[in-house]
């Protein structure tokens, strides 16, 4: 007899509250669950289609190992063997750092995934470690510890009080909020308006939030932090800023600072560059509506972010915050309060910048180096094995770099001639088909839920933990298992003393526990977060639906700085070196439509590159196609149908479709899509092309290092024309 069960969704952060019908082991359905105090019923596709996604097929349950050129499946015992074999090998010749490790976007969701890469960080230490935050969030990491001294130190809108919001190249209806994490965020938008409120969404493409905002308006790719910062040049130049925020909160002179540095950035300098119809009449009346409302937030986030200038414009964000005084405000923009905000008080949590750099110059940021430097780390090992830092094996954790790094086609090659890989995964993606040894872990619904990391973006303070949902397959290891016990082993290999720390670091980091560490608020318990004077653990598994603490309260702006003067840093230095190059930029001609700039575009029924090999998510509808503007497509001499589209770097063939919801002189793809393996039989019904073999590598924001994947040159014509 089947039974309900609840359970949060685990594939993004919006972690959707489910109910499950569950058979034995057997999962026979999902669907949402009204009882839910976060997510209140409302769940997506992608949460619907977890149980087509735990039977697929096409998923991974045995160990694949490389003989004779093909992937076969063999033991456990002699995947882990090789793969420790191989990857010690290669440490043991090339040395430390000729291992490298990327770690994929799902590890964020899964907190054995979370803690075992960290065992791997600290057992098996490489400068060549890659994540996907510099495809993604470098920019925001960066700038919150430079201001706050704190890389998590995080606001987000206060969707549920605000009056005032304005949306920057993000559309959270599709992702549900990404650093502002808000299930349902369609019902938030529209109670803003109910109450006599204004959404305004600059964006290139008028999205799915665009259309049930007030206003849209079109922007250039690229042009974001000039645009915030001449916002924010109105409210100094109009003395409209909180000046007694500025005097409690910032250093000495930084209203005066501030008001100097942003003088070049007026609305009659950014007009012309920022978008097809700004004027500077435009600008100013932006700025004024958001000083003057009662609760008003800025909330830009993945289009400025994969910009040249990623980092000004969330600095120029967090500045529109600041000055307009509704930072730590009601209504404005607040600190979540989760479980594990304990962690934060840690010295090794706050975050690195620059403490070494890579051969290329590029600085680390959280001792990780940027994706776009991975290829030429391995191209100089084949070139000079005694090169430094030389990349001569790869391990990737839940991460298909060959469809999310720039450049895709120079990784790969560069891949097909590293000394060994492993890949720890659940499908034979394009990164692990070229793997020595795929490791997949058992499902996530075979593990409690957890998650540490999303109630601190989360538009309410939350708290959710909950049971495994099925019994564990007694020959398929959890992630944290597999990871750590690789680990141990490769260590091993390198020495006894070696292979004893890891062991060490993998019984302390176990997930059974951390959970009751973080619930309790660490080793001094309460006294380190007061969320945990409200919520224990066994409140918890006594909450199938999750708690919902209470709303965002402010006044935990103080427990949210870390400089040492307890005041925000503003002006730190880093930024305006970076603040010149943008300066210099004013001397240049406007941007225009010419050339064409190629932009993402998120889907909701799309999780990355991962979930395109399930029927019910790969509806009949197109839908890797090029949204082009009618009147750059005629100029070009294409139609609906078939084109090239030519950058820097390579040549797609791609589908057109026209559309008067992209900006002219803007075209957009989406992410995730050029699936070449022979492994996934549905998602190679419809392969799409990878947009990163346009993505250039040499686009990227030198303060941040994330990688300018928005606003790419490209060329569009017709097929056939040289």
């Amino acid at each position: 007899m089947s039974q309900l069960v609840h359970r949060p969704c685990h594939l993004c952060e919006a972690s959707c509250g489910l109910t499950f019908e569950v058979e034995g082991e057997r999962l026979l359905a999902a669907r949402n669950d009204p009882s839910d105090p976060f997510s209140r019923g409302y769940c997506c596709p992608k949460g619907l289609a977890i149980p087509a996604h735990y039977h697929d097929p096409d998923r991974l349950r045995r160990p694949l190992i490389r003989r004779w050129g093909e992937l076969v499946e063999c033991g456990w015992e002699e995947a882990l063997e090789a793969a420790a074999a191989g990857l010690a090998d290669v440490i043991r010749r090339r040395g430390p750092h000729a291992l490298a490790t990327y770690v994929g976007n799902p590890t964020v969701h899964n907190l054995g995934a979370m803690l075992g890469t960290e065992v791997w960080r600290r057992a098996l230490p490489s400068r060549n470690r890659y994540t996907a935050n510099s495809q993604d969030v470098n920019p925001h990491l960066l700038v919150n510890l430079l201001v706050f001294g704190m890389q998590l130190a995080q606001p987000v809108p206060d969707l549920e009080r605000t009056r005032y919001l304005l949306i920057v190249g993000a559309n959270p209806l599709v992702s549900n909020g990404s650093l502002m994490t808000a299930p349902g965020i369609g019902r938030r938008l529209k109670a803003i308006q109910a109450r006599g409120g204004k959404v305004v969404v600059l964006d290139p493409r008028r999205t799915e939030t665009a259309r049930i905002a007030c206003e849209h308006h079109f922007v250039w790719p690229g042009q974001d932090a000039l645009l915030l910062l001449a916002l924010a040049q109105v409210i100094l130049a109009e003395g409209l800023e909180d000046a007694d925020f500025l005097a409690r909160w910032g250093r000495p002179g930084v209203r005066q600072r501030l008001r100097d540095l942003l003088e070049p950035f007026t609305p009659e300098a950014a007009a012309p560059r920022v978008g097809p119809a700004f004027t500077p009449a435009h600008l100013r009346r932006l700025a004024r509506e958001l000083a003057g409302a009662q609760g008003g937030a800025v909330y830009a986030r993945l289009g400025p972010c994969n910009s040249a200038q990623g980092g000004l414009a969330v600095w120029a964000t967090l500045l529109l915050n600041v000055l307009s005084g509704n930072l730590d405000r009601i209504g404005g923009s607040l600190f979540p309060e989760g479980l594990a905000s304990w962690l934060f008080r840690l010295p090794g949590a706050r975050g690195s910048f620059d403490s070494y750099r890579s051969p290329q110059g590029a600085p680390e940021l959280n001792h990780e180096y940027p994706c776009r430097i991975l290829a030429d780390q391995i191209e100089r090992g084949l070139s000079d094995p005694s090169a430094p830092e030389a990349v001569f094996a790869l391990v990737s954790f839940a991460g298909n770099p060959l469809l999310s790094v720039p450049n895709a086609r120079r990784l790969r090659a560069a891949c097909e001639r590293l000394e060994f890989q492993v890949a720890v995964d659940i499908y034979p993606s394009e990164t692990a088909r070229l793997a020595d040894v795929v490791l997949p872990p058992r499902s996530s619904l075979h593990e409690p839920f957890f998650d540490p990391v999303a109630p601190h973006f989360a538009v309410e303070d939350t708290a959710r933990w909950a049971p495994p949902l099925l019994p564990p397959p007694p020959d398929q290891p959890s992630e944290y298992e597999l990871i750590t016990g690789l680990a141990q082993r490769v260590a091993r290999e390198l020495g006894p003393l070696r292979g004893a720390r890891a062991a060490l670091l993998r019984a302390a980091a176990a997930p059974a526990r951390a959970v009751p560490l973080l619930v309790r608020g660490g080793p001094r318990g309460a006294r380190l977060n007061p969320l945990s004077r409200r919520v224990t653990l066994k409140q918890l598994r006594r909450a199938p639906h999750g708690l919902a603490v209470r709303p965002l309260r402010a006044g935990r702006l103080r427990q949210r700085i870390f400089q040492r003067d307890g005041r925000l840093d503003l002006t730190p230095e880093p930024l305006l070196r970076d603040l010149e190059r943008l300066r210099r930029a004013l001397a240049e001609p406007p941007p225009g439509a010419r050339p064409l700039r190629l932009i993402g575009r998120r889907q909701l029924k799309s999780n990355n590159s991962w979930l395109h090999n399930l029927p019910g998510l790969q509806a009949a509808e197109r839908r890797c196609t090029l949204l082009v503007h009618p009147a750059d497509a005629e100029r070009a001499g294409v139609g609906p149908g078939a084109a090239r589209l030519i950058g820097r770097v390579g040549e797609l063939e791609v589908e057109v479709e026209l559309s008067e919801e992209i900006a002219p002189g803007v075209v957009s793809l989406p992410h995730g899509w050029g699936h070449a393996s022979s492994g996934w039989r549905v998602a190679l019904e419809r392969p799409g092309v990878n947009v990163n073999e346009l993505s250039d590598e040499e686009r990227y924001d030198p303060l941040t290092q994330n990688s300018a994947l928005n606003g790419v040159p490209v060329e569009l014509a017709p097929l056939g024309e040289p």
